[in-house]
């Protein structure tokens, strides 16, 4: 039977494993390590949304900037997922997942510590951005590990399902965890973050990357779907205060579309293209991604 995973340090080729070939206990702990990054992401917001309130009181912020706790995340999270996937692609999968949770835990305990909103926000946008490269890098060693067919549709539904989970175990934790003091919000994911990093260090394999050059590196349609994708998400987080129609709120929706079209008009052309259009017709990536 063809083994599940490797040794971490060697390079993998692509597996061709079925739902009967079984799975053994390094398959379930590498799944609970990438689903345990997901779970992390989705717990993390959830938790912090509960906390506004109290966030607010201690320092004192302007309901108009305490949203931006959540909202910078978002920020980070939305505008650079696509980037994420492609550095992935580019740099490793395993490098990428475990760098970017390294940096998830680090922005987690200094949270925790910060007094300063501007600091607060900014480390936010930061913890946003690496869940950015750790979903997409995710994802991506499940669909390089799970043969196509039950065994990947297994993976990514319990995937999925981890995610979902964080989210809404997070407005639990969230209101239990402000009893203590909103600090706690902030700090509970760096300590979870390092589980996840010392598991994953072990358990993540290695796999074949593509020689990164600038040539195979599609810079056009990075700095368009990052501008893109970063408008959209400004747009929609502040339309509900300076209102949707008005210039600030249009204006940004138009030129986050016009980024958009250009981007989808690069990515038919380009030898390497940032996002595979085709990969839009996968269901299960799809859903994942949902």
């Amino acid at each position: 039977m063809t083994s599940l995973l490797t040794r971490p340090g060697t390079d993998v080729p692509p597996l061709h494993l079925t739902e009967r070939d079984g799975w053994t206990r390094s398959t379930w702990i590498l799944l609970v390590v990438l689903c345990g990054a997901l779970f992390l992401d989705g717990l993390d917001i959830s938790m912090v949304g509960v906390a506004l309130p109290s966030i607010g009181a201690e320092l004192d912020m302007a309901p108009s900037m305490l949203q931006w706790i959540v909202s910078g995340y978002v920020l980070g999270y939305g505008g650079l997922l696509l980037l994420g996937g492609r550095v992935s692609d580019l740099v490793g999968r395993r490098q990428v997942f475990l760098a970017a949770v390294a940096v998830f835990g680090v922005a987690s305990v200094a949270s925790a510590l910060v007094s300063d909103p501007s600091l607060l926000i900014a480390l936010r946008f930061v913890k946003g951005v690496a869940a950015a490269f750790t979903v997409p890098s995710g994802l991506s060693i499940i669909t390089t590990t799970f043969a196509e067919g039950p065994a990947r549709s297994r993976a990514l539904s319990i995937y999925t399902v981890c995610g979902a989970s964080g989210f809404s175990l997070g407005l639990v934790f969230g209101g239990i965890l402000t009893e203590v003091g909103w600090r706690a919000t902030m700090l509970l994911p760096g300590p979870l973050a390092l589980l996840i990093l010392a598991a994953g260090w072990t358990v993540v394999p290695r796999a074949a990357k593509e020689r990164f050059s600038l040539a195979h590196f599609d810079v056009v349609g990075a700095v368009t779907s990052t501008a893109a994708l970063l408008l959209l998400v400004f747009a929609v987080v502040q339309a509900p205060e300076v209102g949707w129609t008005s210039a600030q709120t249009v204006g940004s929706l138009v030129v986050s579309l016009a980024l958009a079209a250009t981007f989808f008009a690069v990515e038919s052309r380009h030898d390497h293209p940032l996002f595979r259009l085709g990969i839009a017709r996968s269901a299960h990536i799809l859903h994942a991604n949902a």
